[in-house]
C-alpha cells in the first residue's frame, strides 16, 4: 500500500466546493449532550485549513449504527452546533433524512467562500454502508473535491469513504495524513529497535497481526489475556484464566517462529474471581492453579518487558496487559505506559483499549502518536490495504 497520498496541501482549495468525511461518532447521553468531543477536536486543523483558504467546507460522518433509516437519536445537529462553537461561525445543518435533499442543496447552493455545511449522519442512507454507486453520486454532486479525513471508519469501503472517490479528486485531511506518517511508518519503516506490544483478550482477533508483525519487529511482547493461550501452550496449567483451547496449536508454531524475539509473562496476578476486590496473589511462570484465574502481569514481567522497551526507538502498543478497568489489576498495564511516556523513542498507540488505558494513566500526551481508529489501526498493523486510503490519489 503506497503511503504517499496528496494531502489538502497539494491542490488548491480556495474557492471550491470541498466534501470532507470526518469522523463524528461522538458519544451523545440522553439528553443529546456529546460526553467526549475528542474526535471533533480531531478535525479541527482540516477544517481550519480549507476554511483559511476560503474553500466552501461541507462535512459529512457517520453516528452510531442506525441500520440505514433516519434515527433522531443518531442526528448529528449537536455536532453541528458544538462545531459552531469551537469555529467561531456559523456551521450550518442540512437536516435531510435522506442527506442529499433539498436542505442540503440549498445550503450548499447559497456558500460563500469560507462556509461550512454539516450534511446528516450518512448512514441514514441504506446505501451507505454497501457503497451502492447512486448515493455515492449523490454525495459528489455537492462537491468539486473529496477529502478523506475519517481514519476510524478507512477500513470500511463505504459511500462516503470510497464512493465518492470515483468521481471527485480525491485527498486526505490532516488526521490520516498523521496516522499514514506514524501508523505506517512505524511498521513500515521503523527506526530500529521495533518493539511491539500486543495485549487485550483473544489471541484469534490479533493472528494476522502477530504474524505481519513476527516479521518485521525485533521484540513481540505478548500480555493481557491472550497470553495464557500461549502459556498453556508451553504446556502450563492456566486455572480459570481465559483460553482460547483452539488456539494452543497455533501458539506453538508462532513460538517456535519467533524463537527469541518474542515475550511471555513470567509471572502473573491471579484472583480468586473476575472483580476488584477479589482476593489475589503474584504466583510464577506455571504456577497458576484450578479455581484461579489471571488478571494482570507481574512485577517480574513487567521489569522484562520494561527493559525490552527501554532498548527501543520505535514501539506500537495494542492491547492493555490486564484488567485495566479494575485498579487492583491495572498495575501492569500502567507500569508498560509509564516507561513508554519516559523513553527516547516513537511511540505509537494502537486504538481501541489502549488509548482508553494510556489516558486513564494520564499520559496521553507523553506519547508520540495515539490512533484514533480501533478498527482501522489493527487492520493497519494485519498489513491490510485500507480502502479508504487506497482510493486516495498518489503524490
Amino acid at each position: 500500500m503506497t503511503m504517499n497520498k496528496k494531502t489538502i496541501e497539494d491542490i488548491d482549495v480556495s474557492g471550491k466546493r470541498v466534501l470532507v468525511r470526518c469522523d463524528f461518532n461522538v458519544p451523545l447521553d440522553a439528553d443529546g449532550n456529546i460526553t467526549d468531543e475528542n474526535r471533533i477536536v480531531g478535525a479541527m486543523p482540516t477544517i481550519k485549513y480549507l476554511v483559511d483558504k476560503g474553500a466552501k467546507v461541507i462535512l459529512c460522518s457517520h453516528m452510531g449504527k442506525p441500520k440505514g433509516e433516519p434515527k433522531k437519536e443518531f442526528s448529528l445537529a449537536p455536532v453541528a452546533k458544538r462545531l459552531s462553537e469551537k469555529l467561531g461561525k456559523e456551521v450550518v445543518f442540512a437536516a435531510d433524512d435522506n442527506v442529499v435533499g433539498e436542505n442540503a442543496r440549498k445550503a450548499v447552493a447559497e456558500m460563500k467562500d469560507g462556509d461550512v455545511v454539516l450534511l446528516e449522519n450518512t448512514r441514514f442512507r441504506a446505501e451507505e454502508t454497501k457503497n451502492v454507486e447512486t448515493f455515492s453520486k449523490e454525495l459528489a454532486s455537492l462537491a468539486d473535491i473529496f477529502v478523506n479525513d475519517a481514519f476510524g471508519t478507512a477500513h470500511r469501503a463505504h459511500c462516503s469513504t470510497v464512493g465518492v472517490a470515483s468521481y471527485l479528486p480525491a485527498v486526505c485531511g490532516y488526521l490520516i495524513q498523521k496516522e499514514i506518517k506514524f501508523l505506517g511508518n512505524a511498521v513500515n519503516n521503523p527506526v530500529r529497535p521495533l518493539v511491539a506490544i500486543l495485549g487485550g483478550s483473544k489471541v484469534s482477533s490479533k493472528i494476522s497481526v502477530i504474524e505481519n508483525l513476527l516479521d518485521k519487529v525485533d521484540t513481540l511482547i505478548i500480555g493481557g489475556g491472550m497470553a495464557y493461550t500461549f502459556m498453556a501452550a508451553k504446556g502450563y496449567e492456566v486455572g480459570d484464566s481465559l483460553l482460547e483451547a483452539d488456539y494452543i496449536d497455533y501458539a506453538k508454531e508462532m513460538m517456535a517462529k519467533a524463537g527469541s524475539k518474542l515475550l511471555l509473562p513470567i509471572d502473573t496476578v491471579v484472583a480468586r474471581e473476575f472483580s476488584n476486590d477479589a482476593e489475589s496473589k503474584i504466583v510464577g511462570e506455571g504456577q497458576i492453579e484450578k479455581g484461579w484465574e489471571g488478571l494482570d502481569i507481574g512485577p517480574k514481567t513487567v521489569e522484562l518487558f520494561s527493559d525490552a522497551i527501554r532498548k527501543a526507538k520505535t514501539v506500537v502498543w495494542n492491547g492493555p496487559m490486564g484488567v485495566f478497568e479494575m485498579p487492583n489489576f491495572a498495575k501492569g498495564t500502567n507500569a508498560i505506559a509509564k516507561v513508554l511516556a519516559e523513553i527516547d523513542a516513537t511511540t505509537v498507540i494502537g486504538g481501541g483499549d489502549s488509548v482508553a488505558a494510556v489516558n486513564q494513566a494520564g499520559l496521553g500526551d507523553k506519547m508520540t502518536h495515539i490512533s484514533t481508529g480501533g478498527g482501522a489501526s489493527l487492520e493497519f498493523l494485519e498489513g491490510k490495504e485500507l480502502p479508504g486510503i487506497a482510493a486516495l490519489q498518489d503524490k
